[in-house]
């Protein structure tokens, strides 16, 4: 089984809109040999929200992380860190 890549968190700010938003991206291992693709999300702040999805392998994880990724990325997310 591969090391999952390191975690990837993104921000939002408008304030104009009255704005600020985190996304967090992360491929782990979980305890029945699945790979998950753990999402949180939320105002910057609160505890927010978090969704696991489940993959055969790490790879396949890994190219929907990097999609979610992108698709942000596109609504005006930044990486920070």
């Amino acid at each position: 089984m591969r090391t999952p890549s390191p975690p990837l968190h993104l921000r939002r700010f408008d304030p104009g809109r009255n704005m600020a938003r985190f996304y967090c991206l992360s491929v782990e291992n979980s305890l029945f040999g699945e790979v998950a693709l753990v999402r949180e999300w939320g105002r910057i702040g609160t505890r927010g929200k978090r969704r696991l999805d489940l993959f055969g392998d790490t790879a396949k994880a890994e190219v929907a992380m990097a999609k979610l990724a992108a698709a942000k990325m596109r609504r005006g997310y930044r990486a920070i860190g």
